[in-house]
């Protein structure tokens, strides 16, 4: 009998820090129960046969070849090299499906989730000389999808999805993380349908922001941006360009949202109207300061809060993609229709999710999930 494996990684969603952890500040992002799904069954030869129906796109890759040079944005190639860094070594071929109900370029980490999902089946077929956790696949995939790609982002996504629940990650020098095994009622995905712009837009602010910082320590070498608060920023402004001030602003004060937010997350009741207070305090920055959002996700973001949201902002890079919004209990669907009404693709209602996972009864495709 053919050897099957399905695997399967969430999307997920920014609730705070959005252009905080590539500078090492930290985040708050949950998995959201929307997925991509990785079939794959042996065919008896040395190739991944590998179809990706919603995008209409095959390949082959042969498993016996070397990997040298890899395009950008080739992240399969690029997961491949690095598992076999851990000692996961491909030795015979499979027929591959990779579909899903993830919206692409929509920012909620369609991409990510492929990685983690190739990672994930990788390991289940071929091994690894480590045990293999959910830390252990979200670090491979930060190495083949960020270091191995030279791209501008943080470890945010890989974490958020191979770990799953809602997730504080902190990302600077003493990494670390904190599982929060809470539901978050009323969240909403609004989609804006227009792309986002993920490299141009994380390459421009964190060059912007590590300037700032840069700047700083040239006239306080002992400067950390991970222990700067509010009460330092008339006195930083003196340090710096006038161009170069918001970036630090926004960092500093997405910091101290980021810490509230994680406060009342761990409380023992979530006040969720103190929670979307926070959400769009932090959207105000995003769009007022870092200017990042477009006109179309402004108005799907008023709307929303005109049909009673208790908050809702920008997720992601930016200048397109998709909103998150924490609704007020029985207004889910008047929510989403003003959301849909003020120009958006599409929106729709979602929970926390558990993380990325091997299906253990691979022919009962669990068809709640997609």
């Amino acid at each position: 009998m053919k050897k099957k494996i399905v695997s399967i990684a969430p999307g997920r969603t920014c609730l705070f820090g959005d252009h905080q952890d590539y500078i090492g500040l930290p985040i708050i992002a949950c998995a959201i129960d929307r997925y991509i799904k990785l079939v794959a069954e042996e065919n008896n030869s040395t190739i991944f046969n590998i179809r990706t129906p919603d995008i209409d796109k095959e390949r082959n890759i042969f498993i016996n070849n070397t990997i040298n040079d890899i395009e950008k944005g080739d992240h399969l190639l690029s997961v491949l090299k690095v598992v076999k860094e851990y000692g996961c070594i491909p030795d015979r071929g499979f027929d591959i499906t990779i579909s899903g109900n993830l919206p692409i370029n929509a920012g909620i980490s369609s991409s990510s989730a492929v990685v983690v999902s190739w990672i994930k089946f990788l390991l289940e077929a071929f091994g690894s000389r480590n045990s293999v956790t959910p830390e252990y696949v979200s670090q491979i995939a930060y190495e083949a999808e960020v270091l191995e790609q030279g791209s501008p982002g943080g470890k945010m996504d890989q974490y958020s999805i191979g770990l799953g629940n809602v997730l504080y990650l902190e990302t600077g020098n003493d990494f670390n993380y904190e599982l929060i095994h809470k539901p978050i009622k009323g969240l909403i995905i609004g989609e804006s349908g227009i792309p986002k712009e993920t490299i141009g837009v994380l390459k421009e602010l964190k060059e912007k922001a590590w300037l700032a910082i840069h700047k700083i320590k040239e006239t306080d070498k002992d400067f950390d941006i991970q222990k700067a608060q509010k009460k330092d920023l008339d006195t930083l402004q003196n340090y710096l360009p006038d161009r170069l001030y918001p970036y630090l602003y926004a960092a500093i004060s997405n910091h101290d949202i980021t810490q509230k937010a994680l406060r009342v997350l761990k409380r023992k009741h979530i006040d969720f109207e103190e929670l979307g207070s926070l959400m769009n305090e932090h959207h105000q920055i995003l769009r007022d300061v870092l200017k990042i959002t477009v006109p179309k996700i402004d108005n799907m973001i008023d709307s929303a809060l005109d049909a009673g949201a208790y908050g809702a902002k920008i997720v992601g890079s930016g200048r397109g993609g998709s909103i998150v919004v924490l609704a007020s209990e029985g207004k889910e669907q008047k929510i989403i229709n003003a959301i849909i009404d003020a120009g958006g693709k599409d929106a729709y209602r979602v929970n926390v999710d558990k993380g990325a996972r091997i299906l253990n009864n691979p022919d009962i495709i669990h068809k709640k999930l997609f």
